[in-house]
């Protein structure tokens, strides 16, 4: 009953950490998806010189670990240039911001190479018609393609979601307060292994809800329907 009752007192902090945890991917994928559009289109571009540097970029993001990433934006860049170092005057959000920065970075090249397959995917006969009828290449895009491109979009993204939202325990290495480093306060403190089992409920109640949220989106959007 002792063991019950510390693992319900644990609860207030494990969820402050998942706001954080939540609240970290939901901003990181977002803002990846944005520029994934662009480093999509950009490695299908015509241009050699815009091709080159998204595939690079992707290439880059795709074949370093995370870890490395975050360490390197939240260490190296401000011992590169002064004009790296993040200061707001909140420790919170001077590790948030870098974190945010390093996962967004890194969740748009896989974004990218997710939007450019769902692109390729359309039939051929649907540019060919939208040229017939007079479209510009980015009106062909904007109105035709990537419309119908976001309905196959969902599955895959949907799980880079999941990949993200446990990828983020990783920003505990910067000493950013999310459910991992709540969880390691806490076992530190109280010297009880105990707290790692509320801490991956609470990682399965979390993984669960997003996963029937996308689950019920792509119902909702099937390309079958």
């Amino acid at each position: 009953m002792d063991a019950v009752q510390k693992m319900i007192s644990w609860i207030p902090p494990l969820l402050g950490g998942a706001r954080v945890t939540i609240a970290l991917t939901i901003l990181s994928v977002s803002g990846g998806l944005v520029l994934s559009l662009f480093l999509a289109l950009g490695k299908m571009s015509k241009n050699p010189l815009v091709s080159k540097f998204s595939s690079a970029y992707i290439f880059f993001f795709r074949g370093t670990p995370l870890l490395m990433q975050l360490y390197f934006i939240y260490y190296a860049l401000p011992m590169v240039s002064p004009v790296f170092i993040i200061r707001t005057g909140d420790q919170f959000f001077d590790r948030f911001i870098p974190a945010f920065l390093a996962f967004a970075l890194n969740s748009a090249a896989y974004c990218a190479e997710i939007i450019r397959a769902a692109i390729l995917s359309i039939d051929k006969g649907q540019f060919e018609a939208s040229r017939a009828l007079g479209l510009s290449y980015p009106q062909t895009m904007r109105m035709v393609i990537i419309p119908q491109s976001i309905r196959r979009l969902i599955p895959p993204v949907g799980n880079e979601f999941i990949m993200v939202l446990k990828d983020a325990s990783l920003v505990s290495m910067i000493a950013l307060i999310d459910i991992t480093k709540a969880t390691r306060n806490i076992e530190s403190s109280t010297r009880s292994a105990l707290v790692y089992i509320p801490a991956m409920i609470l990682y399965l109640i979390i993984t669960a809800v997003f996963s029937y949220i996308f689950h019920k989106l792509e119902k909702k959007y099937s390309i079958y329907v």
